[in-house]
């Protein structure tokens, strides 16, 4: 299940994008092998909130374009596909029968302000941010040049999958 929860007013949310990016997501789930029931919250926030909320939880003091908040932990170097077949999830990991995988903030405003930079569509931009954020719930971290490439490659991966291009 994908909660979502529009918290600005600078950018229309249509029913269109919203399920452009559940899609988007829910394949991004599939193809790292997520075949259980599932939550996460994808919260649409302003630059400014999205600010605040960088700010209070990792004591950066500035905009950025998505945040996670992933609820499971993972051993170093290790990914969902990776541990959940051999790991029972307790129910602090669970809401009923969905294992919760965590929150994606997702700045509208900074995806819009990014897709002209870069020069590809507003979809685009937005999707590549989900599948981003995705990723880091299941595990993927770009802190680290050799785990950066691994992620940039899966990203790319998946949006090619979905034919969603530059």
């Amino acid at each position: 299940m994908i909660y979502t929860d529009n918290r600005q007013e600078k950018i229309e949310v249509t029913e269109e994008l919203v399920k452009e990016l559940e899609h988007t997501i829910e394949f991004a789930l599939k193809e790292e092998e997520v075949n259980i029931p599932f939550e996460i919250s994808l919260l649409f926030v302003d630059n400014n909130e999205i600010r605040e909320i960088n700010n209070e939880t990792r004591n950066i003091d500035k905009e950025t374009d998505v945040l996670s908040f992933p609820m499971l932990d993972y051993p170093k170097d290790k990914a969902f596909k990776d541990v959940y077949k051999n790991y029972e999830f307790d129910e602090t990991y669970m809401d009923g029968e969905e294992l919760v995988l965590g929150d994606i903030v997702l700045s509208l405003e900074k995806a819009l302000e990014q897709s002209k930079e870069y020069n590809h569509s507003f979809k685009r931009e937005a999707s590549y941010l989900v599948v981003h954020s995705v990723l880091h719930l299941l595990g993927y971290d770009h802190m680290e040049e050799d785990e950066k490439k691994v992620m940039r490659k899966r990203e790319e991966e998946i949006l090619g999958q979905l034919d969603i291009r530059r």
